[in-house]
């Protein structure tokens, strides 16, 4: 499959492409298949996820930089809700080199490879390793990881780092 393709191209960024909103994502080493919403900031500056009675929807932060694009795109979804497991509860298992494909609503698909998976402490989570770039097309996948705690709630973020190898 081309994400197969783009996964075995590790190391070789693909050229950008133009802006254009993320529609879909696909992560088959997970089981991943999932519509992407647009996500805002709450009122302290932190990304929104999505509606936690939308478990199966990830979101891509709309006032950044768009999948595929020079920049470093972000993607979050939650790694459960109390019905269950959501769209990233797997994603702490992706390893170097996995591909992820990102569909956009001008019918390109970016393709990205895995280059790292990291989980931080929320209370000293690097904004600028994750948020930050390099310049060249990066996407950030984010959701929440470590210890549960009834008061609250998970302790870290697992975050996934990764590299446009290729576009269809």
């Amino acid at each position: 499959t081309a994400v197969r393709d783009a996964a075995e191209r590790t190391g070789s960024a693909a050229a950008p492409l133009p802006a254009s909103d993320p529609v879909r994502v696909r992560i088959p080493a997970i089981g991943v298949d999932a519509r992407l919403m647009r996500l805002a900031l709450d009122g302290e500056g932190r990304l929104e996820p999505p509606p936690p009675n939308l478990p199966a929807f990830a979101g891509w932060y709309a006032r950044g930089t768009p999948p595929g694009a020079p920049g470093t795109a972000v993607l979050t979804g939650h790694l459960d809700t109390p019905a269950g497991p959501a769209v990233f509860y797997r994603l702490g298992a992706l390893t170097p080199g996995d591909g992820i494909a990102v569909e956009r609503a001008d019918g390109r698909t970016a393709l990205f490879t895995v280059d790292a998976v990291e989980e931080y402490p929320k209370d000293r989570f690097p904004d600028d390793r994750v948020y930050g770039g390099s310049g060249r097309p990066e996407l950030r996948l984010i959701t929440c990881g470590g210890d549960w705690s009834g008061d609250t709630g998970y302790r870290a973020n697992t975050v996934v780092y990764a590299t446009l190898t290729g576009t269809d």
